[in-house]
């Protein structure tokens, strides 16, 4: 039976959405790498590099991931790549998307999942630091809009809520972990 994203418009919509939801990640990532110099200054030294990351093994009923391919900047930012993805990227991260229910859980208990890299070690090394080091400061941006005190009491209250689904998905992975009686 062929679903919404086999036909034309269907496949289109879904692209569109991908592709928006894709610039706006974009502006995110770049702003949480601006917010750290020594992040611009170690990206820099790959300007012109591009990455790419792979969801292996998605399931065919889902609609298909968009592809996630940057183009390192002379600023040391990332310019999403959109439709026009590198042949070759230098650095190719390939993530087992079979299971995208227990990939989700495993971001949300935070904990990184396995992933497979290829390409330049200076810039997997670069990247590898990236992502062990760089942080949101999601209280700091709302303290822009809101002013200290709201913004820090909001992210307490997200804060807690955020722990209880970590626990939930900790809770609930243990149970799909135990044997059948």
């Amino acid at each position: 039976m062929p679903t919404p994203f086999d036909t034309p418009l269907g496949a289109r919509f879904f692209a569109s959405l991908g592709s928006a939801a894709m610039e706006r990640i974009t502006l995110l990532l770049n702003h949480v790498v601006a917010a750290e110099t020594v992040a611009t200054e170690r990206l820099k030294a790959h300007s012109g590099r591009s990455l790419q990351l792979v969801w292996t093994g998605w399931p065919p009923l889902l609609p298909p991931p968009p592809v996630v391919a940057f183009t390192i900047t002379p600023a040391g930012l990332f310019e999403w790549c959109g439709d026009q993805v590198p042949a070759q990227p230098d650095l190719r991260v390939s993530v087992d998307a079979s299971n995208p229910m227990k990939l989700a859980s495993l971001w949300l208990a935070g904990v990184r999942p396995q992933v497979v890299i290829e390409g330049d070690s200076a810039l997997a090394a670069d990247v590898n630091w990236l992502i062990d080091n760089l942080r949101w400061d999601v209280e700091d941006d709302l303290a822009r809009i809101l002013g200290q005190a709201p913004a820090h009491e909001l992210t307490r209250v997200a804060s807690g809520i955020a722990g209880g689904f970590r626990e939930a998905v900790r809770v609930l992975q243990g149970l799909m972990s135990r044997p059948p009686r």
